[in-house]
């Protein structure tokens, strides 16, 4: 008999919002399977609860997400990326389409990956000790599908530099440059004013508000997509990208690291 999968997303309704918690300290939240199908799930639950306004996507641990899961395996590494793609892109479309507000709470680090799911998000608060970076081309890769939701956020000039150097930058930087909606000091607290405001509006209106903001990201995913999903399954299954994910596994410098 299969295992059941751990709990490693956490979902708590209360006044109005559903909290879904990442919860999978021990590889860093990263987008595993299972963390991928238990936040769909969440965002299926709290968009047939009438009693949810909004939800609130946040974490345990000193990591919002690391990203893809690199240590799984669906099979061949092309295989692998066509999952991971078709699964990623699902879930950024879910947040984008549900007509309920999503908010992130930040409070601690966000990579690749993770940079799409704040991206996809209506509301970003940060804590002080968050940090983001792009860091796929530092494997090999590229931000292909995640790219749909974080180039509309961020600056042309920021998404240039942070794209292509994949370092990292602070709260106050994505703040600045548009990834973020608020870098405070105290995320828990603004976050209870934001949902006090969005509680006062209307289901209806909400809804149809949250269409107007994200109906042009939504067009791109159409535009877009298929190309995408194809060049980062073809980057996937390069020497580059497998020379690149083997040495982040192992922690050594990867063969074109020349500093």
């Amino acid at each position: 008999m299969t295992e059941p999968d751990p709990v490693v997303v956490r979902y708590v309704v209360d006044h109005g919002a559903a909290t879904l918690t990442l919860d999978s300290p021990h590889n860093r939240n990263a987008l595993s399977v299972p963390l991928l199908t238990q936040l769909s799930r969440g965002l299926v639950d709290a968009a047939a609860d009438p009693d949810v306004r909004a939800v609130v996507l946040t974490h345990t641990g000193g990591t919002f997400c690391a990203g893809a899961d690199l240590s799984g395996s669906y099979g061949s590494a092309q295989e692998t990326a066509a999952a991971r793609t078709r699964d990623m892109t699902a879930l950024l479309r879910q947040i984008l389409e549900l007509p309920k507000p999503v908010l992130a709470r930040i409070d601690g680090h966000v990579r690749a990956g993770g940079m799409g799911l704040i991206g996809a998000c209506d509301i970003v608060v940060a804590g002080p000790a968050s940090t983001f970076a792009l860091t796929e081309a530092r494997l090999g890769l590229a931000a292909s599908i995640i790219s749909l939701t974080v180039l509309p956020r961020l600056s042309p000039r920021a998404a240039a530099r942070y794209f292509l150097t994949g370092e990292r930058f602070g709260p106050e930087e994505a703040c600045s440059e548009g990834l973020v909606t608020l870098s405070v000091a105290d995320t828990g607290a603004v976050l209870v004013e934001l949902l006090a405001e969005i509680c006062a509006c209307s289901p209806q209106g909400l809804a149809e508000s949250k269409r107007l903001v994200t109906q042009r990201i939504l067009e791109d995913f159409d535009r877009y997509g298929d190309d995408l999903a194809a060049r980062s399954a073809r980057m996937f299954g390069s020497e580059e990208a497998a020379e690149g994910m083997t040495a982040f596994l192992q922690k050594r410098r990867p063969w074109w690291d020349i500093r």
